[in-house]
């Protein structure tokens, strides 16, 4: 069956007045755009006024609408510049954190490479050496702390003469046989070292405990504070052990007493150095004619 021709909206009001308004606006619209072009041939200067008008008018809602767009685009780049600058800052935070260790740790190495300097300005005015021997023992395992070097009287050791190490002191020689002797450890319970602290010359004594470790034990009240960290090296009172060689840092801080390490351990070392007993400078002639009332 072949399609009405009758274009008609039927009897809709609706539809009807769609379509005549629809008219209209074409109809109007065409009547505006022949008007528009016909003063732009006719009267160009007018058309320039006119066009001026309508962009004044519509440029705010223009840039309103830029504004919004733009604004819709950039969210994608904005997000992913969030999670960027996010990641960057952590980064940069961990990395502040390294180098504040790294500096921390230089810090620490500077400090301990100038009380490693001061030791080495110590130890290397020791006196004579009177023999260089590999040590061939220890009795780590027992409650006495010896060490037993392979040279002995043959060699020029004696009795009593201090034996030291690299790093510090070891001990003193209590035995000597023709080519070894024995060497009583200042980790012994019998042994007692005359000591100064270096940083203020305090007099103390190192006493051994028997375990690889020494007790500083204070003499006179004076300051008696010990502090981690505080170095002892030995005073030379009373002979025997040479003066300024390094022994113990204090690890624990105490009044009366504090533990310490040893600088030198005799189990871990393989050459020991045997110096001759240090004897004290006999005193002045103007001290001791102080000392003696009778002058």
């Amino acid at each position: 069956m072949a399609p009405s021709r009758d274009r008609r909206p039927g009897f809709s009001r609706r539809a009807q007045y769609g379509l005549f308004f629809t008219y209209i606006l074409g109809i109007a619209g065409a009547v505006v755009g022949a008007v528009l072009l016909a003063i732009s041939t006719l009267n160009p200067a007018a058309f320039a006024l006119f066009s001026a008008s309508v962009a004044e008018v519509t440029a705010p809602v223009s840039t309103a609408a830029g504004a919004v767009v733009r604004a819709i685009v950039a969210v994608p780049d904005t997000i992913g510049t969030y999670f960027h600058v996010h990641g960057e800052n952590e980064q940069l935070r961990a990395r502040l954190a390294r180098s504040r260790g790294a500096l921390i740790a230089g810090r620490r190495a500077q400090i301990e490479n100038a009380r490693l300097r001061a030791l080495l300005q110590l130890r290397d005015r020791r006196p004579e050496v009177v023999a260089t021997a590999r040590i061939v023992s220890t009795s780590a395992s027992s409650t006495r702390r010896y060490g037993l070097l392979n040279a002995g009287a043959w060699q020029g050791v004696a009795d009593g003469q201090p034996v030291s190490g690299p790093e510090g002191l070891i001990g003193r020689v209590l035995y000597v046989g023709p080519n070894t002797a024995r060497v009583l450890l200042i980790t012994d319970a019998e042994s007692v070292v005359p000591v100064v602290r270096l940083r203020d010359n305090r007099a103390a004594l190192a006493a051994g405990r028997g375990d690889n470790m020494i007790d500083i034990r204070t003499i006179d009240t004076a300051d008696a504070k010990f502090r981690p960290g505080d170095v002892f090296v030995t005073s030379g009172t009373g002979g025997i052990f040479i003066p300024g060689v390094p022994v113990a840092r204090v690890l624990r801080a105490g009044t009366e007493s504090a533990p310490a390490r040893p600088f030198a351990r005799a189990d871990v070392l393989d050459v020991a150095m045997v110096h001759r007993a240090f004897m004290p400078p006999p005193p002045s002639p103007t001290a001791r004619a102080t000392a003696d009332p009778a002058t």
